[in-house]
Parts: C-alpha cells; structure tokens; sequence
C-alpha cells in the first residue's frame, strides 16, 4: 500500500482499523453488581468510544434504498422497528468496510432477533455510489433482509449527514458513527468511535428494554 497517497488523518483511521481488527474477538465479562447504565459507561470508556443520548429532527428527505425504490427517510426509520444506522461508501480505503463488517458480524450475533431491526447504511458518496453498486457491496457483506443501504443526490446524502450531525465536509473525513434507536419518539443513542459488534450488542440490549412496557417503572 502506498501509504504517502493517504492524508495523515486517513493513515491514523487505516492504523486505527488494524488495531481494532485484532481486537474484535467477543468481551461479554459484565462487572458484577453494575447497573447497565455503569456498565456502558466502563465498556464505552474501555474501547475509547464515546456514548451519548441525541434527539435528531429528521428532515424529509428524499433517499434511494439499494432495491431501487425511491423513499422518504423519515418514513423508512419510523417503521416501528428499532434502528442502527452507520454512513458508509462502497470505495472507502478504511473506515467504511470495518464498520459494515461489523454490521455483518452483530447481524449473526443477532441470530432471529434481527428480523425485528432496521439496520441502515446511508452513502455519503452517492454520485459512485448507485443502486445497483449498493446491491453488490450489501452482498459482499451479507447483509440480511432488515438491513438496507440508501443512496440518492448529493444534496439529500449532506441533509440526511446534517441532520444526525455527521457530516464534516466531504467523503474523506468521515469519522467512525452508530446511531441506535429503539422507536420513533425515543432518542438516539450516539456511539462516536469503533465499535465491535459486542459494544454494539451491549447497546442494542439496552435500546430495546426502552421498549419494554414496565421500563418506565424501573
């Protein structure tokens, strides 16, 4: 690899992803007597990543999901389902195929229950990135029936970036970014890093007990 053709900050991500590629094997160790909020505090701060809560107002948008069909953001993320979102582009040197194989491992991991979540990647490059090259990339990686990738204009790709506060001016600076929520109305879940797909168990877990009806009275 020709490294000097990189930007710094692009070598530092590519460092970054060798890194963590030998680090993705499960950690499941759970501090005895934590609560769950303890917990993802530590297993965040472990892994370097940094957790949040967010409400995003999703503007309507209009996206091109990778069957072909044209649709309206806000719509496909209020199916009902909960939902992880990431943004992606199939070209990408680094960062991007690292956190679709992490989609594609916490799908597995998953097992039935992932007929019941919306996984959504989102290109930020979507003058390469048509339908049709979605649709190979989602093959490459496997990707189930619940998890769709969304193309359309380049305007509509720095809306739907700029709604979730992602966007950092073009395709190259893009930083490693999950996006969890358990239902339209609930607030998101920001995971800022590199996630493994057991950090992203860990969180799923936690989202979808927002939806169980006695969580309020805990």
């Amino acid at each position: 690899m020709h490294w000097l053709l990189f930007r710094p900050r692009t070598v530092l991500a590519l460092l970054t992803v060798l890194a963590l590629a030998v680090s993705l094997a499960p950690s499941t160790a759970l501090a005895h007597g934590a609560t769950a909020d303890e917990l993802a505090h530590q297993h965040a701060v472990s892994k370097g990543l940094k957790v949040s809560m967010a409400d995003y107002a999703v503007p309507a948008i209009w996206l091109v999901r990778d069957d072909g069909k044209k649709v309206l953001l806000p719509q496909e993320l209020d199916d009902g389902r909960p939902t992880i979102l990431n943004f992606i582009y199939t070209t990408c040197p680094g960062i991007c195929p690292l956190m679709s194989q992490v989609f594609s491992r916490l799908q597995a991991r998953l097992g039935v229950e992932r007929e019941k979540v919306h996984m959504v990647s989102i290109s930020i490059d979507p003058e390469q990135d048509t339908p049709a090259r979605l649709r190979q990339y989602a093959r490459q990686f496997k990707a189930g029936n619940q998890w769709q990738h969304y193309t359309g204009t380049v305007g509509a790709s720095i809306a739907a970036q700029k709604a979730f506060n992602a966007y950092n001016g073009d395709k190259m600076s893009h930083d490693p970014l999950t996006l969890m929520r358990a239902a339209p109305g609930k607030p998101w879940v920001r995971i800022d890093g590199f996630a493994t797909p057991d950090d992203l168990l860990e969180q799923y877990i936690q989202v979808a007990a927002m939806c169980e009806p006695d969580h309020a009275a805990r």
